[in-house]
């Protein structure tokens, strides 16, 4: 009865993975809208921009919320503000109205991001934990495969790709009703006066700062290597935009492998081990970005960096809350502020490919990250169960 109560649970709150996964159609429809109101790069670059930005300002103040309200409150709230941003171009289609609406999905996957992972914590316990995160990333990546492919069914058959939000905001109001009528456990003692200090305060703790500055690396190079593949492939094999825009699927195609192998991976063996394979996967992946030019070998290079960074997140994100048990929504507040470094990493990774006048001024940049990542593996705990 106990496992059947957990399941019941675990659905809901899979579905909200599911609506998470939404904030990934903005690439896609960003260069729709671009075609749509003839924008310029500078224009309907500003759309994804929109989304990280939104990481930076809400990240705390959403966990400070989650003390306040509840965990559960907080991902329904997330829910109804990403609903309101699929509501707007149904009604309104313009650069404002698109501003508007991606502005607003990226305040909902903001206090999605930050309270759906401690909520999953308050049903799955100890070592479980990982691999429950890293199946929630899986079912999350499956929205982000699937929006491109419905806009461009949609743009094809009906001549319309906006169908994608009326479909999407379906899903996201049965997903409010259902996890609206769930019941979840929550710990009651955890962060009840919390404060934009505590929450600050946390980066005080060498284990909590390694674990953000680790989510900073794995969105970097996660945003790095879909900005950079293509490039890659235009500059070093002469092709065309067009194809060499398949890299990206590539990536998204091995990063799904991963989530849904770690989720396996992680509920029988060590996250600290299986945190080290990954790392080397992105090593061994920057070598071959580094040291090759064939076609074979670079996509190679991004089939491995896609299966390493999958997992990444779930496994220091779990590390994070585990180390850090009665402060879980502070914890979780500074770790999705970290995906400000989807951000930051392009912004650097543009100054070196431009001074350098080679997309290995940019893959520089992402070996940084890496290397950090190297040097956290020795870092983490062996076992999160005792974290």
């Amino acid at each position: 009865m106990k496992q059947k109560s957990i399941y019941a649970s675990l659905l809901p709150v899979m579905l909200a993975f599911f609506c998470m996964g939404f904030v990934d159609l903005v690439g896609t429809a960003s260069n729709y809208v671009k075609a749509d109101l003839v924008l310029s790069d500078t224009e309907a670059n500003i759309f994804p921009s929109m989304v990280f930005f939104w990481f930076l300002l809400f990240s705390v103040p959403t966990g400070v919320l989650m003390g306040k309200i509840g965990r559960r409150k907080t991902v329904i709230a997330s829910l109804v503000v990403t609903v309101l941003s699929l509501v707007i171009p149904i009604v309104e289609y313009s650069y404002t109205s698109m501003l508007v609406s991606f502005s607003l999905l990226g305040i909902g996957n903001t206090l999605m991001q930050v309270s759906l992972n401690p909520l999953l914590s308050s049903i799955v316990k100890g070592d479980k934990l990982a691999s429950s995160l890293t199946f929630g990333q899986f079912v999350k990546a499956i929205a982000s495969f699937i929006a491109p492919i419905i806009m461009a069914r949609a743009a094809l058959s009906f001549e319309n790709w906006r169908l994608l939000f009326p479909l999407f905001m379906i899903i996201a109001i049965i997903a409010i009703v259902w996890l609206g009528f769930t019941s979840i456990q929550e710990e009651k003692e955890d962060s009840k006066n919390a404060s934009f200090k505590e929450c600050f305060a946390l980066l005080g703790n060498k284990f909590v700062l390694l674990c953000f500055l680790g989510i900073m690396c794995h969105v970097g190079i996660d945003v790095g290597v879909n900005v950079t593949a293509p490039k890659i492939l235009m500059e070093r094999l002469g092709i065309s935009l067009q194809d060499a825009t398949y890299s990206t699927s590539v990536y998204f195609l091995f990063r799904t492998i991963g989530c849904f192998s770690g989720a396996l991976i992680l509920a029988r063996f060590s996250p600290k081990k299986f945190f080290g394979i990954s790392v080397i996967c992105m090593i061994l992946a920057m070598i071959g970005f580094f040291a090759f030019d064939s076609k074979i070998a670079l996509y190679t290079a991004i089939a491995l960096v896609g299966f390493g960074n999958s997992n990444v997140f779930s496994i220091i994100f779990s590390q994070a809350l585990l180390q850090n048990p009665d402060k879980k929504n502070e914890v979780s507040g500074l770790m999705i502020m970290g995906l400000f470094g989807g951000t930051i990493f392009p912004f650097f990774m543009g100054l070196a490919t431009d001074s350098l006048a080679s997309q290995a001024g940019a893959l520089a940049v992402m070996s940084i990250g890496v290397v950090y990542l190297l040097f956290m593996s020795f870092k983490l705990k062996g076992n999160t169960a005792n974290a």
